[in-house]
């Protein structure tokens, strides 16, 4: 295994230094897009709904990532509650929507890590952490100081902050955004975020410009780079015909994209009838197809079982 980015961080001084930097951006906090301008050291809220310390409804090994995060003895996912995009058709509404979990400071949070590494992970793998950027580099160091040197995947819903993730270079050597939607519509009406795509496209170039595409090692485990997750949706909501020619020609017909047919309609998913089923074996097809018509041709192939019956 090669050696994680930031214990280089940590060896040239740098690692505690960006964990300052990052922890003052609370003060006026523009950590995600939404720009709230909270001072949340303070315990004011914006629409994260996240103050001075994040919140943690679970932490453990996981087997239902993708192969290359998987290995053998699974991702060491650390779920943070909350979320800066908030979809109407969550299917972890309990954490993101209702907020399920608990308070943790940082070595509460490194100790989670630690135990994830002698657990034997591959990687820690935090999901939803645009918004807690400050906190988990806050207890890196102290994780780091402990002995842990595996390496980190920013699982994100892809609403991040340039600005942000420029401070993660050299941190984090995965980066696995979820790239939800390309129209202004859908994002705006389901998460309401209607410059989802300029933000999610900034994202996922500044991410691929730090680590590169997706390096698998022998054992066929990733060690670095980028990997794109895309739901698709009913009716085609998500874009996908774009989503894929934006990254086949503007981030690398090399990238690693796992087209994803588990969609179902959960918590307000009722109220819009677009949204109120689950894809379709053709629909499906489409995708994986519209993947392949614009080059990119390193697909996360698993076996499907969330098709609807046309």
């Amino acid at each position: 295994m090669s050696q994680a980015s930031y214990t280089l961080l940590h060896e040239k001084g740098l690692l505690k230094g960006r964990a300052v930097q990052a922890l003052t951006m609370l003060e006026d906090c523009m950590l995600c897009p939404r720009a709230c301008r909270v001072n949340r050291l303070h315990g004011e809220l914006g629409f994260c709904r996240t103050g001075r310390y994040a919140r943690v409804a679970s932490f453990g090994a996981h087997f239902g990532e993708e192969a290359p995060l998987v290995g053998t003895h699974g991702s060491g996912t650390i779920f943070f509650s909350s979320c800066n995009l908030l979809c109407s058709f969550c299917q972890n509404y309990d954490i993101s929507h209702l907020r399920d979990g608990v308070e943790v400071g940082a070595k509460e949070l490194a100790g989670m890590m630690l135990d994830l590494a002698d657990k034997g992970c591959h990687n820690i793998n935090f999901v939803t952490p645009s918004f807690v950027v400050p906190q988990i580099l806050e207890a890196l160091v102290l994780a780091v100081d402990a002995g842990l040197d595996l390496p980190l995947v920013y699982n994100t819903g892809s609403y991040d902050s340039v600005e942000t993730i420029r401070l993660l270079e050299g941190i984090f050597d995965i980066y696995m955004p979820d790239f939800k939607f390309w129209e202004e519509e859908p994002a705006k009406t389901f998460c309401s975020a209607p410059d989802y795509q300029e933000a999610a496209c900034a994202a996922c170039k500044e991410m691929h410009a730090q680590v590169g595409d997706l390096v698998i090692d022998p054992e066929g485990i990733a060690q670095r780079g980028l990997l794109v997750r895309h739901l698709v949706m009913p009716g085609g909501l998500a874009g996908t015909q774009e989503v894929m020619r934006f990254l086949a020609q503007e981030v690398s017909r090399n990238t690693y994209v796992n087209v994803m047919d588990q969609y179902r309609p959960c918590y307000k998913a009722k109220d819009d009838p677009r949204i109120h089923r689950r894809i379709t074996h053709a629909e499906y097809e489409e995708a994986l197809e519209a993947a392949r018509i614009a080059g990119i041709h390193r697909l996360d192939l698993r076996v499907r079982f969330f098709f609807q019956v046309p």
